[in-house]
């Protein structure tokens, strides 16, 4: 008997139910256009925008295909949203209405919802602002920053005592306490006196160390070297290293995603396992890129990425350029190179590296055919500086100015890269510093120095919503202990074109020798300013300057020679890089009797 009453109470709901669908569904199939109005106190309108922000009803109606049915769950929901925004701005004795023709939208049944909707009028009065009369929380880690203003007279918002939970908890997992938690809140609003007493109790738990790295998922990545690039240390645990394993699984670049969490279970010992769930990225990897000068001509690249070469999150990275076609610059320059890369060498943050480079160049001043080998070590320091150093050997067939020579060079590149800009395709905030240092020795004549060379952008954001962007860019670079005849032609320091000074004719600026013969010089220093105004979601309009100088001796000693440039451009936004049209001129004597036009995606720098 207890069966069937089951049976027939389950068939029962079941047909109630469907009763509920049939008498909605033409509703639900009926768009309504309805009008929502927002009605405040005098003196609250600074209330006007968050609320209208979280108001359902507002976003609903504003749809174009609304129903009945969607207007009214929104009116209904809307009590609950605007009594929660106004407690986040210290209002805790709200009265809300919401009313759909006239009707209170908390007293229509959903069955008995109206055929149609015309208007929905909200009025809040949001009550006084509330201060806290006490807030305390207990106990508290040594070095635990609470909100400054969760304290006793400052006014009571919700997300404070959220935040000083959030931090108090924080507080002890940054010294180990990863189970801590929030084990009671004493909350009481006195509306007589519009003041709010906050208590929150925490229970830190112990302190923990750092147990195994689990593997919750497959990988073509051996478990050995997934465990070798996290670099889990076997310590005390810490939210920041936790985060920094994720992150050397994500530089990698063999995981499309990663997810490093805390076991719910503590282990043997006070340990803590970490589970990785990671999903593989496609083994393979292949991109281009194209940018044209009226002057220089076209420039096309590509490249293929092997991530996963051995197992063990290998990169091999195969890459070939193009450029000259079609200019006047010179003839046309090719370039091919390989890299292989292979994460967690010696430290988890370490990467031994190996490479080649061969270089076919037919500049205006010089043609070079250059073949590179070497390999080294990569060091990430941090999220936003990293080093290089390695050795190398280079041999240089050289024809210019100067006569034609060969060269065999052992090579030691050292650079550090500091780069905290938000966006490197199109920064609005940051800067970017690139040093590289590289002494050589020619092995034949025992000739050494050193090439140094510095880049240095930054980025500043003028007003609100970054519409418009300082942007400047100073270049400098040297060569020591050697003459211009004792290095490669690529090493020496042109000024002109898009990378230096636009405008100005590519690599137009060099060091003269008499008799209409020039080379590269010693010494470099280039200077460039935009200002890049954004007049739409997708358009921008910059105007920039460029100037460069080229000096025959090293530590710029000697005046040298300078040229300047300067122009308009067009940038419109992609998800790939804003594309790039600059439109420059030289100044001085030239300006305005030669223009260039540069085409490329991302901006200039």
């Amino acid at each position: 008997m207890a069966t069937q009453r089951r049976a027939d109470l389950h068939l029962s709901r079941l047909i109630t139910r469907g009763l509920i669908l049939l008498v909605l569904a033409p509703l639900a199939g009926a768009a309504m256009a309805a009008q929502v109005a927002l009605y405040l106190p005098a003196g609250e309108e600074s209330l006007r925008k968050p609320l209208r922000a979280i108001s359902l009803s507002i976003e609903t109606a504003a749809r174009d295909q609304a129903t009945v049915q969607d207007i009214l769950a929104a009116a209904q929901a809307d009590y609950a949203r605007l009594a929660g925004a106004l407690y986040a701005r210290g209002r805790y004795a709200p009265e809300i209405s919401v009313r759909i023709d006239g009707r209170e939208a908390a007293e229509i049944a959903p069955l008995r919802a109206p055929a149609t909707i015309a208007n929905v009028v909200i009025r809040v009065q949001p009550g006084p602002l509330f201060t806290f009369s006490r807030a305390t929380i207990a106990p508290l880690a040594p070095g635990t920053r609470l909100p400054p203003d969760y304290r006793a007279g400052k006014p009571a918002f919700s997300g404070l005592i959220e935040e000083a939970g959030k931090a108090g908890i924080d507080g002890w997992r940054a010294q180990g306490h990863a189970k801590a938690r929030l084990a009671a809140q004493r909350i009481i609003a006195d509306h007589r006196t519009a003041r709010l007493e906050s208590r929150l109790m925490l229970a830190p738990g112990p302190r923990l160390r750092f147990g195994t790295l689990r593997l919750k998922s497959k990988s073509r990545v051996r478990p050995e070297r997934v465990r070798a690039i996290a670099g889990l240390p076997d310590g005390v645990f810490s939210p920041h290293e936790l985060e920094r394993a994720a992150n050397r699984l994500r530089r990698s670049g063999a995981f499309r995603s990663v997810a490093l969490k805390e076991a719910r279970a503590i282990a043997p010992g006070n340990r803590l396992d970490i589970d990785a769930s990671l999903i593989d990225a496609k083994p393979h990897r292949f991109g281009f890129g194209a940018e044209l000068s009226s002057l220089e001509g076209l420039k096309l690249s590509g490249f293929w990425l092997h991530r996963n070469l051995l197992g063990g999150a290998e990169r091999l990275r195969i890459e070939g350029e193009i450029s000259g076609i079609g200019g006047d610059s010179g003839g046309v320059d090719a370039t091919f190179a390989t890299r292989f890369e292979r994460p967690a060498t010696l430290t988890p943050d370490t990467a031994l590296f190996l490479e080649g480079r061969a270089k076919a160049l037919d500049d205006p001043d010089y043609q070079q055919d250059s073949l590179r080998l070497g390999g080294g070590l990569t060091h990430e320091f941090s999220d936003v500086l990293r080093a290089e150093a390695g050795l190398a050997y280079q041999f240089s067939d050289i024809t210019d100015d100067l006569g034609r020579r060969r060269l065999k060079h052992l090579l030691m590149p050292l650079s550090a890269t500091r780069d905290s800009r938000d966006n490197p395709l199109d920064a609005t905030r940051g800067t970017y510093f690139a040093f590289d240092a590289t002494p050589f020795a020619e092995i034949d004549s025992a000739t050494a120095g050193a090439r140094l060379f510095l880049d240095a952008r930054s980025y500043l954001a003028i007003g609100a919503g970054d519409r418009l962007i300082f942007a400047t860019r100073a270049q400098l670079g040297t060569i020591a202990g050697a003459g211009a005849d004792e290095v490669p032609s690529d090493m020496l320091f042109f000024s002109g074109g898009a990378g230096t000074v636009r405008g100005q004719p590519y690599k137009s600026l060099g060091v003269p020798l008499g008799a209409g013969l020039e080379v590269g010089g010693r010494s470099l220093a280039a200077v460039s300013v935009e200002l890049r105004a954004r007049v739409s979601e997708k358009w921008s309009v910059v105007g920039f300057a460029d100037g460069g100088l080229v000096g025959a001796d090293s530590w710029w000693k000697d005046e040298g020679r300078n040229h300047y440039g300067a122009g308009l451009g067009l940038r419109y936004a992609t998800g790939l890089g804003p594309i790039r049209v600059d439109l420059a001129t030289p100044l001085g004597s030239d300006a305005g009797k030669r223009v260039e036009l540069y085409i490329g995606i991302g901006q200039a720098f």
